[in-house]
C-alpha cells in the first residue's frame, strides 16, 4: 500500500483517480489545487504525489519543486495534456519520476503509481542499510542486498578466520580489493599491514626484488639491504593484484612462499621465514594462461585453495541504488541517491567496467551538477560509447533505434516483462512514443501488458 496525493483543479478527476487507486488498496488524499497541495506536503509524507502540470496559481512544477524541499522521498508523477509534453520533459529533468498525457487509462495510472512507489521504497530501504553499515564502522564496505552480494558477504565471513590462500576472480572494476581488504578486516591479521601490489604495473624485472626484496649488490643500484613486500607484510596479508601478469622467475619463488613460507632476497643465499597470508586477485582466466604456457600448474593449485569469485554488476542491478547512495555520501552529496527517474535507464546498461564504471559515472553527474540537485541530464551514460542495453540473447552491435527498431522494442518488452512504460523508459522514449511507433512496424501494441 502507498500514500498517494492526487493534486488537480478538476475536482471530478480527483474524486475518480482516488477512487480507483483506493480499490488498489492505496491510502489516497486529494488537492483541488497547488497551494493546497503543498500545504499537505509537509506533514503529509507521501509516497506518490500525481499533479496536473497545468493549474492556476500555483502550477504543477511549484507542487514538484515544495516536494523536493518538504518530502525529497516523495515521488512526483505529471499529468498533462499531450500538446504540453515539453513541460512534463522539464519536470523530468527537475527531478519527477515520470509523466503520463491525458487522455490516459486508470490501470496506466495504477502502474505508474506502484512503480513510483516501488521505486521510493527501496530507496528507504537503501538508505536504512547504508546507516547500519556506517554505524557498524571498522573495515571496507561490501555494499548492496542482493542475493550475489548476500553470498560474496558469506564466503568471506567463511574464510576469514582461517589463514587459508585465496584467489579472489572477477571482471575488471567488480571490487576485488575491497573483497581482499574485507577478507583482511574480517580476519585474526587485522590489527597487521594490509599491503596490495599490482603485478601488472611493475615490469618484470622489478617485480622480483620488489616483493623478496635484495642484498647490497645484488645488482646495479642495489646500494644497500633493501626487505621486499613479503616481508614489510609480516604479521598481516598481502595481495598479488593481476597475478596473471607475474613472469615466470616471479612464479617460481611465489610457488615456494606458498609451500615452505621461506623466502630468499635477490642475490641473497639466506633463507628467511615469513609470517604473512596471501591473497591473489585476476581478471583473466587462469587456466586459459595455463593453455598458452605462461602460467603455471601447480602455482595455480597452490592459489586456488578457497576460490572467491566477485560478481559483475550486471548480476547485481538491486545494488546499484545503495551503491550510488554510497558514492553521493563520499563526495559530501546531500541527496539520497540518484533521480529515480534515472533507475531504469542504470538497470538497462551493460556496465562493462562494473562498479568502477558506476563510481565514475556518479562522481561525473556530481560534478555537472555542481552546488545544485542532480538531475537525470547530469546522469550521463555510454560516455565512452559502448552498448546502452546489458547483454542477453538479443544484444545487438548496431543499437540504432530507426535502423533496429522492431528488435530493441522486442528485447526492452520481454526485460521488461511485458511492461510498456519500463520498456519505454529503457529505450529512452515515452510510452506514448513507442506505441506509435509499434503501430508504423505493424506490431501488436496491446499485445504486451
Amino acid at each position: 500500500m502507498a500514500r498517494v496525493l492526487i493534486v488537480d483543479d478538476e475536482p471530478k478527476l480527483v474524486t475518480l483517480l482516488k477512487s480507483a487507486l483506493a480499490h488498489r488498496g492505496h491510502d489516497v488524499s486529494g488537492a483541488g489545487g497547488g497551494a493546497e497541495a503543498l500545504a499537505l506536503l509537509p506533514g503529509g509524507r507521501f509516497d506518490v504525489v500525481l499533479t496536473d502540470l497545468r493549474m492556476e496559481p500555483v502550477d504543477g512544477m511549484a507542487v514538484l519543486a515544495g516536494a523536493r524541499v518538504h518530502s525529497p522521498d516523495t515521488a512526483v508523477v505529471i499529468l498533462t495534456a499531450y500538446p504540453e509534453v515539453k513541460g512534463a520533459v522539464d519536470a523530468l529533468q527537475q527531478g519527477a519520476f515520470h509523466y503520463l498525457t491525458k487522455p490516459f487509462n486508470f490501470q496506466e495510472v495504477a502502474h505508474v503509481v506502484e512503480s513510483a512507489a516501488a521505486a521510493v521504497a527501496l530507496a528507504r530501504e537503501n538508505r536504512a542499510l547504508h546507516r547500519a553499515v556506517v554505524q557498524l564502522g571498522g573495515g571496507p564496505e561490501i555494499i548492496g542486498t542482493c542475493p550475489a552480494t548476500a553470498a560474496l558477504r558469506q564466503l568471506i565471513a567463511q574464510v576469514a578466520p582461517s589463514d587459508a590462500t585465496v584467489l579472489i576472480r572477477g571482471e575488471s572494476g567488480t571490487g576485488k580489493e575491497v573483497a581482499a581488504r574485507a577478507l583482511h578486516a574480517a580476519s585474526g591479521r587485522a590489527a597487521g599491514p594490509f599491503i596490495a601490489v599490482n603485478c601488472a604495473a611493475i615490469a618484470e624485472t622489478l617485480l622480483e626484488s620488489e616483493l623478496f626484496g635484495y642484498r647490497q649488490g645484488a645488482f646495479t643500484g642495489a646500494d644497500r639491504d633493501r626487505e621486499g613486500l613479503f616481508e614489510a607484510a609480516r604479521g598481516g596479508t598481502l595481495l598479488l593484484d593481476e597475478i596473471g601478469e607475474a613472469g615466470a622467475a616471479v612464479q617460481a619463488k611465489l610457488l615456494r612462499v606458498l609451500e615452505e613460507r621461506k623466502i630468499n632476497r635477490v642475490g641473497d643465499p639466506i633463507e628467511r621465514q615469513v609470517d604473512v597470508r596471501v591473497l591473489a586477485a585476476t581478471n583473466r582466466p587462469l587456466e586459459t594462461l595455463i593453455g598458452a604456457g605462461t602460467f603455471r600448474e601447480d602455482l595455480y593449485y597452490r592459489l586456488l585453495v578457497f576460490p572467491l569469485d566477485v560478481p559483475p554488476l550486471r548480476e547485481r542491478l538491486d545494488d546499484i541504488p545503495l551503491l550510488t547512495a554510497h558514492f553521493l555520501a563520499r563526495l559530501g552529496r546531500r541527496e539520497a541517491g540518484l533521480p529515480a527517474a534515472a533507475l531504469p535507464r542504470l538497470r538497462a546498461h551493460a556496465w562493462p567496467g562494473n562498479i568502477r564504471e558506476l563510481r565514475n559515472l556518479v562522481e561525473r553527474a556530481h560534478i555537472l551538477a555542481g552546488a545544485g540537485p542532480l538531475t537525470v541530464d547530469h546522469v550521463q551514460l555510454d560516455v565512452g560509447g559502448r552498448g546502452r542495453l546489458a547483454p542477453g540473447p538479443s544484444t545487438l552491435e548496431d543499437l540504432d533505434l530507426d535502423r533496429n527498431a522492431r528488435t530493441l522494442i522486442t528485447e526492452a518488452l520481454r526485460r521488461a516483462d511485458g511492461n510498456k512504460t519500463a520498456a519505454a523508459a529503457m529505450l529512452g522514449i515515452t510510452r506514448r512514443a513507442m506505441y506509435s511507433r509499434m503501430k508504423m512496424l505493424g506490431m501488436e501494441a496491446g499485445s504486451a501488458e
